[in-house]
């Protein structure tokens, strides 16, 4: 697959004018990539199901919200601010098995996850990824 077409199209100024809810919306879904590919390298034999169980101990909003909170005094004032307008958005729904607090920091950390993403900058990206990983595995969440 070639997303080459997509290098360069989002500078951090026009990242600024995306609607936070669309930079959650991409960040979601970059972050859930992210931890099925991080689940299969890990567990190539397992079955679909249990897979699935493990994602949502990192994609569920509860652990998005922990993960935040652990990791928001390594953010850069940009990042933060990404974060803060996720969190400040209102989405108009909740889903029924998060409070509305978890949900504000889970849109948040996927906010900062889609702002990342799209201005490509990769290497703060895995940083932060992989730092969400080392909390997951050692228990720190």
């Amino acid at each position: 697959m070639d997303f080459s077409l997509l290098k360069g199209k989002f500078t951090k100024d026009a990242v600024r004018q995306i609607n936070p809810l669309v930079l959650a919306f991409v960040g979601d879904a970059v972050y859930e990539v992210f931890v099925r590919t991080y689940l299969v390298d890990k567990n190539r034999d397992m079955s679909v199901h249990n897979l699935h169980v493990k994602a949502i101990k990192f994609v569920k909003a509860h652990a998005q919200s922990e993960f935040i909170k652990k990791i928001e005094k390594e953010l850069s004032e940009e990042e933060m601010y990404f974060f803060k307008r996720g969190r400040n958005s209102k989405s108009g729904t909740v889903p029924k098995n998060a409070d509305v607090q978890e949900y504000r920091f889970a849109t948040g950390f996927e906010t900062l996850i889609g702002y990342l993403y799209l201005t490509e900058q990769e290497e703060r990206l895995n940083l932060l990824l992989n730092t969400i990983i080392e909390l997951q595995i050692t228990g720190g969440i």
